[in-house]
């Protein structure tokens, strides 16, 4: 499979992302600089972490309309595989590929540590590998990732199984105590009804490499590879 990673001004997990594709899970990666338009006949794109053009204006607002975008957002429409993680989440939902959107954190600080999150379904590509009742281990790192959605959409985004992650403690219990950054629900990751888009705050891509103690996030990736293959042979 080959899979392309946007990098964009301020991008700075992009090659934390292609190292852990490319080296670990043994795939074909390219880069996409934000300024090319061909996206090089790649099988999924993936907007990786960072700072895109420094965070100004808000998280995402900017690189939204990198001239990149407008083939991701085509090939988002034609049913192909787009994951955004940190940065990534936040440019897709500016994008309208993801419905809600990021907000500062609820205490108005950058927050870097590892936390718990908990699997809410097993329907979609990044999820349909991962045990419902485990708490996986994964970093965060974001001053703005409280995730919210309104009431309407959070109702129909329930219905479709379009919710990903919740944060938990180390147990699987989710409540207001193991929510990071203060998000509606403790919502970590969604994807959109089509169920091709996907986006979640914590890192994977941290938490994938032996030499790190912790390959919880390596699962996410391979239930993500795993599922694109079935589906490409569909």
């Amino acid at each position: 499979m080959k899979t392309g990673v946007v990098i964009y001004p301020g991008s700075n997990c992009d090659h934390d992302m292609i190292y852990v594709l490319r080296d670990i899970m043994e795939q074909e990666v390219v880069e996409l600089w934000h300024k090319d338009t061909d996206l090089q006949g790649v099988d999924a794109i993936i907007l990786p972490g960072g700072f895109s053009y420094g965070d100004y204006l808000r998280s995402g607002a900017i690189a939204r309309f990198s001239p990149i975008m407008d083939n991701v957002i085509r090939f988002a429409h034609d049913g192909g595989f787009v994951f955004g993680v940190c940065n990534g989440f936040q440019i897709l939902c500016e994008a309208g590929l993801l419905p809600g959107t990021l907000l500062h954190n609820s205490n108005q600080k950058f927050v870097c540590k590892n936390v718990f999150i908990l699997p809410d379904n097993d329907n979609t590509t990044l999820t349909s590998l991962l045990d419902k009742n485990k708490a996986y281990k994964i970093p965060i790192a974001h001053g703005e990732g409280r995730y919210y959605a309104d009431d309407e959409t959070l109702k129909q985004m329930r219905l479709n199984d379009q919710i990903l992650f919740r944060y938990c403690d180390e147990k699987g219990v989710i409540s207001e105590d193991s929510n990071p950054n203060g998000s509606i629900e403790n919502i970590a990751g969604v994807c959109n009804e089509g169920r091709n888009v996907f986006g979640m705050m914590p890192h994977p891509e941290r938490a994938a490499d032996i030499e790190l103690g912790n390959t919880d996030g390596k699962s996410i990736f391979e239930s993500m590879l795993a599922m694109i293959r079935v589906q490409d042979h569909d």
